[in-house]
């Protein structure tokens, strides 16, 4: 396999048009068409991840911290990130970042934790909103049924657990082809009357490109007529963080227990015990203070995220607990979710954990 088609397998599972604006991802460091003699996972990469990769001999890293997250104006070496640039690029290393890409994503990071916390039927957080467009074309009876599959292959009117969705609306459309035209119906010079279909479906930015491009494969129409307009709907399934419940109540402190052994945690900051039970719980790996009104407003008995700072416990507003159990821990799982997926997707391919230590945070 080369670099891109890996890329190309992972993209399935986040694509990189669902990271934030702010990111870094896709290929940082290599060369696309470079041949993958094995793909190492870790959470960052660090000059001990690519030492561990050459004596491997795996040429891909794929981390989900992107090590190129600022713009480097010299490349010297000074600082860790530069060094690990130059070493990768001496030694032919290829680099490939997913972060929020893959934070955005059901299945990805968050997902992964409540599979861990036992949480149970999980939804998004924070939808994520500019992500979802309508497509509104005109097709003749006769071709609708095909330009509509063309269209639901490439990703068309899938809405959260529903698929093949779309509407429709009968009309008559005119046209008349001038010169040069090759019109599949009608004749050059003369208004052409057809009974026409409006066919409006829905479908996630990340797809347009494919969809337009099976629209004028599928449709008859030397000229398709069509319109593409922005939606500001949520999307439900797509978005930072996961909330949902236990399967049943826990004390406070014997969920703190459950949660210390689970995400292999030895402390958790936090703010006061309510001396409620717990069951409605929200997860946000890395830093995730942006969500704390958000937890709060769905009804969350605690949110467990990290990197939160003095003034930020104060917003549980005495109504949620907020669990901070630190930036890497909260993420760790990301890298046995990207090596389960990928051994799933290329069994015969080798792809290891990192068994480098990357967490900067030490306890006493």
């Amino acid at each position: 396999m080369i670099v891109q088609e890996v890329a190309d397998i992972l993209e399935e599972l986040a694509p990189l048009a669902n990271a934030e604006d702010f990111d870094n991802v896709g290929l940082l460091v290599g060369d696309p068409e470079a041949q993958v003699t094995g793909i190492l996972v870790t959470l960052d990469t660090l000059e001990n991840v690519v030492e561990e990769a050459l004596a491997k001999k795996y040429n891909l890293i794929v981390s989900f911290h992107p090590i190129l997250f600022k713009g480097l104006k010299k490349i010297t070496g000074k600082n860790y990130v530069e060094r690990v640039v130059i070493k990768a690029i001496q030694n032919g290393i290829n680099i490939y970042s997913m972060h929020t890409a893959l934070d955005n994503v059901a299945q990805g990071v968050n997902g992964r934790i409540c599979e861990v916390l036992g949480i149970l039927e999980p939804r998004i957080l924070l939808p994520k909103t500019d992500s979802l467009l309508k497509l509104t074309t005109y097709v003749p009876k006769a071709a609708l049924e095909q330009v509509k599959a063309a269209l639901f292959a490439a990703g068309g009117g899938s809405i959260g657990n529903y698929s093949h969705c779309s509407f429709i609306l009968e009309g008559t459309g005119s046209f008349r082809p001038e010169i040069g035209a090759k019109p599949t119906l009608g004749k050059r010079g003369e208004t052409n009357f057809e009974e026409e279909i409006q066919l409006h479906m829905t479908f996630p930015r990340t797809v347009k490109s494919k969809l337009i491009k099976a629209l004028f494969k599928s449709h008859p129409y030397e000229e398709v007529a069509y319109e593409v307009t922005g939606l500001e709907n949520e999307h439900q399934h797509l978005g930072m963080g996961m909330i949902g419940n236990l399967s049943a109540p826990m004390e406070e402190r014997a969920f703190f227990e459950h949660l210390k052994k689970c995400m292999k945690v030895p402390f958790i900051r936090h703010s006061g015990m309510l001396n409620k039970t717990i069951q409605k719980v929200a997860v946000l790996g890395g830093s995730g203070a942006f969500a704390i009104s958000a937890a709060r407003a769905q009804g969350a008995h605690v949110f467990i995220t990290a990197d939160i700072k003095y003034h930020q416990f104060f917003e549980a507003e005495n109504k949620m607990i907020i669990a901070d159990i630190g930036h890497y821990e909260s993420e760790q799982y990301t890298k046995n979710l990207l090596v389960d997926y990928l051994t799933k997707k290329i069994p015969n391919f080798a792809v290891a954990l990192s068994e480098s230590k990357t967490n900067p945070i030490k306890y006493f």
